[in-house]
């Protein structure tokens, strides 16, 4: 085996990654204090072709150093928008037809690998929360069903943004592939 060049990964540019179509999903990040997270979370969502991120409360905004270091350039090629609080965000994504997965440990909570997309819904979003204290229960409350990553070991919970990769990775699987 030979790994392979960049100019052999066939990537769209900026323009082309604008122009093209996106998965039907938005990441909205609740209160997410490490500006590295809000990074990585923008790369996984470049490298998925989220529709958009949004970033609530103490959540940093592009343009930033510390965002940029993990991000890659992500924060440029993902839309993004700031709210000052998560419930606004969950307002608007409700207004734009959005079902909205809190992705918290809930009772009923829907198990990840039992997630399977309606066809009836054209746009979802998923709230990813605080790394400390995960998404707030007034947003758990605003939302139309949680998601959780079943996990086997001693920690109650991933990083927030392995977390983002892995949910957004399930989404593009079951919705793209």
């Amino acid at each position: 085996m030979r790994k392979l060049r960049t100019i052999e990964m066939n990537r769209l540019t900026l323009d082309e990654f604008k122009e093209a179509e996106k998965l039907p999903l938005i990441v909205v990040l609740d209160d997410v204090r490490s500006l590295h997270n809000v990074g990585s979370v923008f790369r996984s969502c470049d490298a998925f072709r989220v529709e958009a991120v949004y970033l609530c409360g103490i959540t940093a905004t592009p343009p930033n150093a510390e965002i940029h270091k993990t991000a890659l350039g992500g924060e440029d090629s993902v839309e993004w928008k700031y709210f000052k609080n998560t419930e606004d965000a969950i307002v608007d994504l409700h207004q734009r037809n959005c079902f909205v997965y809190a992705v918290e440990q809930v009772e009923g909570s829907t198990k990840l690998q039992h997630f399977t997309p309606d066809v009836a819904v054209e746009r979802y979003a998923v709230v990813f929360g605080n790394e400390v204290k995960g998404v707030k229960q007034s947003v758990v409350d605003l939302s139309d069903g949680c998601l959780e990553i079943p996990q086997f070991g001693t920690k109650h919970s991933l990083n927030v943004s392995v977390t983002a990769g892995i949910v957004v990775w399930e989404f593009a699987r079951k919705l793209l592939l």
